[in-house]
């Protein structure tokens, strides 16, 4: 069972690219989760490069669910976006946002020369930036008395599991976190568990 993706750990270096006094300044960005941070990276490069003609870009999110979106942003057609989205294949990335954009220095480039500028910046991109590997992690809540706190610490101890939050009370609630491929034992562990409720989340 794969339980693990890669992404970058950091935003890149910026990178500049130039073809034909066209200049192209390509970024990498780790993504979270959700398509709001995509908006947020994409406005603050537009204030740094006030007047730049396009800023074209493409992301990938999640990875069992698969979501991905390849933007021209008024080029031609497919001549920029999927350039860019097909980097991001080749690299075996998710969680990601890769933008070229694009000062038109005045000589067109043609569909083929512009395919080949916003692959080589989104390709300069990704190479500068630090790609890691991480864990696809599945989580769970717990709610249990407290006089059955030790036994549940105790097997989050011995297995490694990470808190995520945890509520203390007389009923607590906590929310852990393991490796996909551990998922089913921990799930079957607590659920032999007297007075121990799992449940996926």
């Amino acid at each position: 069972m794969i339980d693990t993706y890669k992404t970058i750990a950091f935003p890149s270096t910026e990178i500049l690219f130039k073809e034909k006094n066209s200049k192209f300044y390509g970024y990498a960005f780790p993504l979270t989760t959700t398509e709001d941070e995509v908006k947020s990276h994409l406005d603050n490069l537009r204030k740094q490069h006030f007047g730049a003609g396009h800023f074209c870009y493409a992301f990938q999110l999640g990875t069992e669910t698969i979501q991905f979106r390849a933007n021209d942003d008024g080029e031609p057609s497919n001549s920029a976006g999927m350039p860019i989205y097909g980097q991001i294949q080749s690299f075996g990335l998710t969680n990601i946002l890769v933008v070229v954009v694009r000062f038109f220095g005045g000589v067109k480039l043609g569909v083929g020369g512009l395919i080949t500028a916003y692959k080589t910046a989104a390709q300069m991109a990704l190479g500068e930036s630090e790609i890691v590997e991480k864990t696809i992690n599945i989580h769970f809540n717990l709610s249990f008395d407290y006089k059955n706190m030790n036994k549940v610490m105790r097997i989050i101890k011995e297995k490694n599991l990470e808190i995520i939050s945890q509520q203390m009370d007389e009923s607590c609630q906590i929310e852990i976190a393991t490796r996909k491929k551990n998922a089913e034992l921990i799930f079957d562990i607590y659920s032999s568990l007297f007075e121990v409720a799992i449940k996926k989340i």
